[in-house]
């Protein structure tokens, strides 16, 4: 067996592992990269560039359908398939193509190939070919999407949604099981693509959004397109054919069985930690396996070992991935002078129509720390002139404001252009910006963000109003005292 010895080795090269990687290397240490899959993040071969590819085809059908309401007429539309399908793989491939080439390009000592596992805190065993002496380790090994066994068992017509986009045409009908960020896009864009699409949803979750109004707008406006399907738990799942058959109940107890094309499970991605043997790190974990850290500094207890990216299941978007893995990998070579790092505002989108999008702290969030103690501002597009213009005038936007200081704190969305007032919003929280510096900001007009100048000074009004400071306890309010 092959014995290499290293400051720091990187399991995983993914955003969060490259990231690391380099950091680590930045700061002059010997670090190695090692990765037992294809290379390519998740985001360029099965997630965000891939499934905005399908959006993107999605959107130009949407719109010969909607050219009507303008009062252009398009001839008859016709979707090719293959044709689709095609294009978003080339397309990935592309994209996928400059990571691989990036990794390609760093020096061949540097990278191990194969699956890494723990023989001791400081001790990693790379199938059975090499073991790395490490004095620090990232955990950088992303996640997986989640299909229960039990659908599994029906066959290779219950996919996830990595599977998608190795499609060589599109499918008849599709059942999407999860309304979560993959499950709506996904879900969506194949139903403007022609495909017959059903959602489930075991309760009322939609994407990432924790607000009741505006989940409640984002019910309504979704439904007025899709079938979506709340309160419905999934019975099981049959092979029929080239088919199969799914048994779902609803909330009141009835039973339905209808046939699709594939099941698409789409409720969740798990850490890929399982297979790491973290019972030999000598870290402590959660009951679900994944090793405790510090959201600063993502390190591990007071260990030398770290965690970034998808693994540890926080925040499972890339750009959270890069800058986790980045400050993963600075603090791994510095160790153990370990320093807190650049943690952004939060910022989520969901790229279906209208877009969701969920800057700064959320409505559930604020219920657990400021409660009593924020404001809510709000409006709605229906009548939004520009939104209106567009024919794009549904949803609704929620701002949040801190009482007494008037700072800014966050916002949930469903509404059009929501991937740039997010932006905009979480900027804002990140700066610290008050309600009232925000409303002296420059608003032009006619934009869509002069719905966000309206939602603000509703939260300006209401932050006149805090609620009435609640009784202190008297420690000995007893006559004579």
């Amino acid at each position: 067996m092959n014995l290499i010895r290293c400051d720091v080795a990187v399991i995983g090269a993914g955003t969060a592992g490259l990231s690391a990687y380099r950091a680590a290397r930045a700061a002059g240490k010997h670090a190695v990269l090692i990765e037992g899959g294809p290379y390519g993040t998740t985001c360029a071969r099965v997630g965000c560039m891939p499934s905005k590819l399908l959006i993107s085809a999605a959107e130009a059908a949407h719109a010969l359908h909607a050219a009507a309401g303008f009062g252009v007429h398009a001839g008859t539309v016709r979707i090719d398939g293959p044709a689709v399908m095609d294009r978003v793989r080339r397309e990935r491939d592309r994209f996928a193509g400059f990571v691989v080439e990036n990794v390609e390009g760093l020096p061949a000592a540097d990278k191990i190939r194969g699956y890494a596992r723990f023989a001791a805190p400081d001790r990693l065993v790379v199938d059975d070919h090499t073991e790395v002496q490490a004095e620090r380790i990232v955990i950088a090994t992303g996640s997986t999407p989640i299909v229960p066994e039990e659908w599994a068992k029906a066959g290779p017509r219950v996919i996830h949604s990595d599977a998608v986009f190795e499609w060589t045409d599109l499918p008849g009908s599709v059942a999407v099981i999860g309304t979560g960020v993959i499950g709506l896009e996904l879900g969506q864009a194949l139903h403007r693509l022609g495909v017959r699409v059903a959602l489930y949803a075991r309760g009322n979750s939609i994407a990432q959004l924790s607000d009741p109004a505006v989940l409640a707008e984002a019910a309504k406006v979704l439904r007025q397109e899709l079938d979506v399907r709340f309160q419905t738990q999934v019975v099981s799942v049959q092979p029929d054919g080239d088919g199969v058959v799914l048994t779902t109940r609803d909330g009141a107890g009835n039973e339905r069985q209808e046939r699709y094309d594939y099941v698409l499970a789409a409720i969740g991605r798990a850490p890929n930690v399982q297979a790491l043997r973290l019972d030999l790190a000598g870290i402590e974990r959660d009951r679900r396996g994944v090793p405790l850290y510090d959201h600063t500094t993502m390190q591990c207890g007071t260990s030398p070992i770290f965690i970034a990216g998808d693994a540890n299941d926080e925040l499972p978007l890339l750009p959270e991935a890069a800058d986790q893995g980045k400050i993963a990998g600075h603090n791994a070579a510095l160790y153990p002078d370990v320093q807190p790092g650049l943690r952004r505002t939060p910022l989520a989108i969901a790229f279906t129509e209208p877009q969701i999008a969920t800057p700064g702290a959320l409505w559930r969030t604020l219920h657990g720390s400021h409660e009593g103690r924020f404001a809510i501002g709000e409006v709605s597009f229906a009548n939004q002139g520009r939104s209106r213009v567009m024919l794009q005038n549904r949803g609704m936007l929620r701002v949040y404001g801190e009482y007494g200081s008037g700072r800014f704190l966050g916002a949930e969305m469903i509404g059009p252009r929501a991937e740039h007032i997010g932006h905009l919003l979480a900027w804002a929280v990140q700066a610290g910006l008050t309600v009232s510096a925000m409303l002296d900001m420059p608003f032009y007009h006619p934009v869509v963000e002069e719905g966000v100048r309206t939602a603000l000074r509703d939260l300006a009004e209401a932050l006149k109003h805090p609620p009435p400071e609640p009784p202190q306890p008297c420690p000995d309010c007893t006559p004579g005292t």
